[in-house]
């Protein structure tokens, strides 16, 4: 089994890397929440004091940070990631970042001769936690083979959508994609509503006919039809707002950097930026709903 440094146990790495723990790997892991990473200890996992501690050695790195500043700084640090491993090791990084840096990333690591992808998940805490995350890789074919056994561990499907930067691509189109149908979603449950439809009559039209998504049918904005949805449990985050907004910034980001058309992508972002700032932020990004019905408070005193 491969030793693997885990570097980044917010609310999604922390799963992750207790499924590779699961899977029988030596998981070494750091984090500068000392907290989370006595959790992951207590898991099996072995706590580390830094970064370099962490990944000495070890076979495997997978990150999974908040932001670009992030992912440059752990990797390309002096004391980074890859100043410390040896041209044996896969460089696998989970985090959602701007194309832009997956790639500088990407080439350092081609430079020093370690395969490094950028990996990129959908699938939100749950599925981070139950081991069924979709994992969109960048990189070159090489580099995809080692990874995948690794990421298999952690996901119910890893597939290879191109060359570095990539996943990335990937993930932030499918980001604003998911962001554009859920205000959708929500608004035609609110007008379903006000026109006297029952909210689950009209799912379990919607969910049979053209207007079915997977935000209605997975992710049911309106309490009731779908048991599993933050909506049954006053919201509380399977995806928080703010990541929601961070990736279509990064979304709109990259339209503006190739001149792409984005109408219905910057009115999601603007959506989202007035529901995180209007009180959303501590809400599931499906609890916008609420703000579009203009019973936000209700839903944070729920």
């Amino acid at each position: 089994m491969a030793e693997i440094a885990f570097i980044g146990l917010g609310n999604m790495g922390s799963g992750m890397a207790a499924n590779l723990v699961k899977a029988g790997h030596a998981v070494r892991a750091f984090d500068l929440n000392a907290d989370a990473v006595a959790a992951l200890a207590a898991k099996g996992a072995r706590a580390t004091a830094d970064v370099a501690g962490a990944v000495s050695g070890a076979d495997v790195v997978v990150t999974m940070l908040p932001a670009g500043p992030h992912v440059k700084s752990v990797y390309l640090g002096a004391d980074g990631i890859l100043a410390q491993v040896g041209e044996n090791c896969v460089l696998i990084d989970c985090s959602t970042i701007d194309v832009a840096t997956a790639r500088e990333v990407a080439a350092a690591a081609a430079e020093g001769g370690v395969a490094f992808v950028d990996a990129p998940v959908s699938g939100g805490v749950a599925a981070a936690e139950a081991g069924t995350l979709t994992f969109m890789v960048g990189g070159p074919d090489s580099a995809f083979e080692c990874a995948e056994a690794i990421l298999q561990k952690m996901g119910k499907a890893v597939i290879h959508a191109g060359d570095a930067g990539a996943g990335q691509a990937a993930k932030i189109c499918n980001n604003m994609l998911l962001g554009i149908h859920m205000i959708g979603t929500c608004e035609a449950l609110n007008l379903a509503k006000k026109l006297g439809l029952d909210p689950q009559r009209f799912f379990d039209i919607a969910s049979k006919a053209s207007g079915q998504n997977w935000s209605l049918t997975s992710y049911c904005p309106a309490p009731g039809p779908v048991p599993s949805a933050p909506s049954n449990r006053d919201y509380q985050p399977g995806f928080a707002a703010p990541m929601m907004l961070k990736d279509l910034n990064l979304a709109i980001d990259a339209a503006d950097s190739v001149d792409a058309k984005t109408l219905l992508g910057r009115e999601a972002q603007s959506v989202y930026q007035s529901f995180v700032n209007e009180g959303g932020a501590e809400l599931d990004f499906s609890g916008v709903i609420k703000w579009l019905a203009g019973e936000l408070d209700d839903a944070r005193s729920g």
